[in-house]
């Protein structure tokens, strides 16, 4: 096949975000067998040897500038222009700035003139890209959502965590409209968990919905070599994300003080890149420890006692939960942290939704090292078995190629 992949954001190195280690990974094993043509946008920061070693992975590789938002209407003013433009047109301000009038043109000449066979759009809001007549053109134009605008919207109002509840309840039916209306404009939908398939089915309509879940690369995230016992706690994840944000927050300000209460030396990392000025503050309080982006997640987590993955908000399999298990922590994490993960029978983590069901969770693994080392194994061996990016690009292979 001659697969063009579009993702805006820059999937290299694969350790800065879900979005990045998801996407590089299927190219990476798609690339195997197929031509891959990747377009897709390139931040300041990504480095010069960042694209000529992307480069190396695909068949051609095709860089556009990150749109910025620095030409946005300030203000209150431009908060209403964006709303009446979502009304208007249907697709929310967080998906249209993406867009690029250059790398558009770019994708409509590469398909006009015959160049690919199937066309992959590597998270939903890349769809902007994506033109309805792609499909008369093209024998499979797939949607690997990686994650729902309206199903986080959905999960925030659900816990009360959205920062603007009124605004959030008015962009509600316009979201799950948008999202209904873009899915139109593919063949197949890929989600990561049954869970997903589930939600989305009403969406998708009668578009296939297929389960392609995450993975770990076991050589990045090896078994770590000893327990390192003491009271220790890891949170790995893009630290500008809303729903680690919220995460993060929700740590260290409602579980670890009165889990210090019992251990009073419990220290917290929070471990990963480009953390917000709301989490750098995090570091101000007792036992808080914020990293920013490091050299080795696996380090980190081989350190620490037991990883905590205390999701409230956030769609999809969790990479920071598989890659936990794969590195043989022990993990307490919400039932969204473990979405889509057989963990109960036989138990291969802890399962925890309040902040007594933490600090009880946590305390027994800080006290068992029997507890701790079943979890390990048991984790790891789950991991193996079900989870590697072999298997899952095994798995999209097979969606793209039906």
């Amino acid at each position: 096949m001659r697969i063009l992949m579009i993702s805006a954001t820059f999937p290299y190195p694969p350790t800065l975000g879900g979005t990045q280690i998801r996407t590089f990974y299927l190219l990476k094993h798609l690339s195997q067998s197929h031509e891959v043509t990747l377009v897709t946008q390139r931040l300041p920061e990504v480095t010069d040897d960042d694209v000529a070693t992307l480069a190396t992975y695909v068949t051609k590789l095709v860089c556009f500038p990150r749109p910025t938002t620095a030409d946005l209407q300030p203000g209150l003013p431009g908060k209403v222009s964006r709303f009446a433009h979502f009304l208007a047109t249907g697709t929310p301000p967080s998906t249209t700035y993406l867009h690029s009038a250059a790398m558009q043109q770019w994708i409509d000449e590469w398909v006009e003139e015959g160049h690919c066979d199937t066309i992959t759009c590597e998270h939903s809001v890349n769809e902007v890209f994506v033109r309805p007549s792609y499909r008369q053109r093209v024998s499979k134009v797939v949607v690997d959502i990686h994650s729902s605008l309206y199903g986080t919207l959905v999960n925030q109002l659900q816990t009360g965590t959205a920062e603007k509840p009124l605004r959030d309840r008015l962009n509600l039916p316009l979201l799950r409209r948008y999202e209904r209306r873009y899915a139109q404009k593919f063949t197949d939908l890929v989600i990561t968990t049954e869970e997903d398939r589930q939600f989305f089915a009403a969406i998708a309509g009668h578009r296939p919905l297929h389960v392609v879940p995450n993975g770990v690369d076991l050589v990045q995230f090896p078994y770590r070599p000893a327990d390192p016992g003491g009271h220790s706690l890891v949170f790995v994840g893009a630290m500008d994300y809303i729903a680690n944000v919220d995460t993060a927050k929700f740590l260290a300000q409602e579980i670890l003080p009165p889990l210090r209460q019992r251990y009073p030396d419990a220290t917290l990392y929070l471990v990963g890149n480009k953390p917000t000025v709301e989490v750098q503050a995090l570091e101000n309080l007792p036992g808080v420890v914020v990293t920013g982006r490091v050299p080795s997640v696996a380090e980190y987590l081989h350190l620490a006692t037991v990883c905590v993955v205390p999701m409230r908000i956030g769609f999809g399999i969790k990479n920071k939960t598989l890659e936990a298990m794969a590195a043989g922590v022990p993990v307490v994490a919400s039932d969204r942290g473990l979405e889509g993960l057989a963990v109960d029978q036989p138990q291969r983590a802890l399962r925890a939704n309040s902040v007594e069901e933490y600090v009880g969770a946590i305390g027994q693994l800080f006290e068992q090292l029997d507890l701790r080392t079943t979890l390990s194994v048991r984790g790891r061996e789950l991991i193996e078995a079900t989870f590697t990016w072999e298997r899952a690009g095994q798995a999209y292979e097979a969606v793209l190629s039906s």
